[in-house]
């Protein structure tokens, strides 16, 4: 309940704040896309790692597809879209059922590994798509309503996947970095970081609610995606977006 209360607050706060500015109400239906493909894909890869290394019960549960209805989680996309961190359905996995050539520790932690990489690959690709199209049909990019919303709709599927890639990848419970962190550990650390989650869930919420996470993540963000307008700038011939 304190979890829902929290989340209904910051949807509420940030809900009231786009509904004044036109312009931000815009950007938040362009950004839609993105969400969907993100998360989508996301929890696709923790799927498709999960069932490579044995393990069908991602299958059995109908999350080895890329219909985004299989993995959007509604609070989860509604909070990346106004706030800026979000969630899908959590991909279920039973790690017993893993090859036996794979322990437990490695193939959790490649499965949570899987969604924040496939993040990272999709911010590359579309990265790549919109030099393309910048180079090949910058007067259409610029010059057409169409055109422009596109060439925006794309920027928001790059940011949104880097962002939601590197929160990720915060070793925090939850979220996926602390399913890879808990493999790396040595064995006395790793017991005290399970024995410990519930406490580390809450802090996890503090920096969530607060701009710590912000003040963590933003110069991660910032220099993936400076290198992303580098080559973005560099593909579409030093054309500026």
């Amino acid at each position: 309940p304190t979890m829902m209360i929290i989340l209904v607050v910051l949807m509420i706060s940030n809900f009231i704040q786009y509904a004044n500015t036109p312009g931000k109400i815009i950007a938040l239906i362009t950004a839609i896309p993105g969400i969907l493909i993100a998360i989508t894909f996301h929890e696709y890869a923790h799927a498709f790692v999960a069932d490579k290394l044995g393990d069908d019960t991602p299958r059995r549960q109908g999350r080895l597809t890329l219909n985004p209805l299989k993995h959007i989680d509604i609070y989860g996309m509604i909070l990346l879209l106004f706030v800026g961190f979000g969630w899908g359905k959590p991909v279920e996995i039973n790690p017993n059922n893993f090859k036996r050539t794979i322990s437990i520790k490695k193939g959790n932690a490649l499965v949570s590994l899987a969604g924040p990489i496939m993040n990272f690959l999709l911010a590359i690709i579309f990265s790549i798509i919109l030099a393309l199209y910048l180079r090949f049909g910058f007067i259409f990019a610029i010059t057409n309503p169409v055109g422009h919303t596109l060439a925006l709709i794309i920027r928001y599927i790059i940011s949104i996947n880097v962002g939601l890639g590197v929160f990720n990848l915060i070793p925090l419970p939850p979220l996926d970095g602390s399913k890879i962190l808990v493999a790396l550990l040595p064995e006395k650390a790793r017991a005290w970081y399970t024995n410990n989650e519930r406490l580390l869930y809450i802090v996890f919420i503090i920096i969530w609610v607060t701009p710590i996470a912000t003040m963590l993540i933003s110069p991660i963000i910032g220099g993936i995606n400076k290198f992303l307008l580098s080559l973005i700038y560099t593909i579409a011939g030093k054309i500026l977006i």
